[in-house]
């Protein structure tokens, strides 16, 4: 099972809170729900929040 590393967190640190991820569109509602409830979101999402974060994959998802 794969789980996320607090990566709402780690969006705020880099400056992106939930308001501004949803009013500049660049992530969903659902998404953010998805983060939220540790949903399974896809590898293109994730790698726009590598880009924003400047985290590694590894830095944001561990397996369980």
């Amino acid at each position: 099972m794969i789980v996320y590393k607090n990566i709402l967190e780690k969006l705020k640190e880099a400056g992106y809170n939930t308001t501004r991820l949803r009013r500049e569109k660049i992530l969903s509602e659902s998404t953010l729900t998805k983060l939220r409830n540790n949903e399974p979101i896809n590898l293109a999402t994730l790698d726009i929040i590598c880009e924003l974060t400047g985290a590694d994959i590894p830095d944001l998802i561990e397996r369980k």
